[in-house]
């Protein structure tokens, strides 16, 4: 753990430790969403998050006996944070569930976006030069936690990070578990019929990357099932109005299929921008 802490650089470190990190962006009865602020708080969200991807969902750790899931990645972005303020200890054993927030500043310094390894992102960028992109990845929550109230403290804590920031799209990879489409063909479909980015929006795969995410004809796809089929993260991007890109991409390090989500703020439906207020003062402190 001492070699996680020294490979922290002082870009994470000066901006993370200051009272900014600790604002309250978000709270729904005992949960509360804010920034990590040090590195205990990010080593804590990293331990959870290879309790969920390797432990439960059957990833491949990059090294043998790894405690944390860490990437090179992990040391340029901002790390958001579910605290459950029942639990009595430390703020770093209170935290169960995170999301990892990159800015252009960010991937300028870790030298590009995370989701840029599968998917054709700096063409989307480079048709809106005056947009203000962030991308979001490695989301993931404790088993018992895995409910509405959860998703919704996360999105309330992502709307505020937003409006701080004047991000304008959101962007990123999601996920369906194991490396077989067909077994998500109804859902992979239903995305690829009803909710893909076209146009302006349009981003696909990288070449030699693409899986066709056209597996039952648009006529014969069960709405009901597709539905059911949707991981409640991918459910919760197409609440908002969330678009996705044409393709997916199979992960194998990460036993995973996964999709591009689009999100440019003024696509959010109003019910939610409603429900969390313009200025994200429903929940905030």
């Amino acid at each position: 753990m001492n070699q996680l802490v020294a490979a922290f650089n002082d870009v994470t470190l000066n901006k993370n430790s200051d009272l900014a990190a600790r604002e309250t962006l978000g709270r729904i009865g005992n949960l509360e969403v804010r920034l990590a602020a040090n590195t205990s708080e990010i080593e804590a969200a990293l331990r959870l998050r290879k309790k969920v991807f390797f432990d439960e969902c059957g990833a491949k750790l990059l090294k043998k006996n790894a405690l944390i899931d860490h990437d090179y990645f992990d040391d340029y972005c901002d790390h958001l944070i579910v605290l459950d303020r029942e639990i009595i200890g430390s703020e770093a054993s209170k935290i169960v569930g995170t999301y990892r927030l990159m800015q252009k500043h960010h991937a300028a310094r870790a030298g590009g976006y995370y989701s840029a390894a599968e998917f054709a992102v700096a063409g989307l960028i480079a048709r809106h030069p005056n947009r203000r992109f962030l991308e979001l990845g490695r989301s993931c929550v404790l088993p018992r936690y895995r409910a509405k109230r959860t998703i919704e403290v996360l999105w309330q804590g992502i709307w505020a990070y937003c409006l701080q920031n004047e991000i304008d799209v959101m962007m990123g990879c999601a996920s369906f578990s194991g490396v077989i489409p067909a077994k998500h063909a109804q859902a992979l479909s239903f995305l690829n019929s009803h909710a893909r980015a076209t146009h302006e929006w349009h981003i696909a795969p990288l070449a030699g990357r693409y899986v066709s995410m056209d597996l039952v004809p648009a006529e014969a796809i069960n709405l009901k099932s597709a539905l059911a089929e949707l991981p409640p993260l991918i459910k919760g991007y197409l609440r908002l109005g969330a678009i996705f890109g044409d393709g997916a991409v199979i992960d194998h390090d990460f036993n995973s299929i996964d999709v591009m989500v689009v999100l440019p703020r003024e696509k959010i439906t109003q019910r939610y921008r409603s429900h969390f207020g313009e200025n994200a003062e429903r929940f905030a402190a």
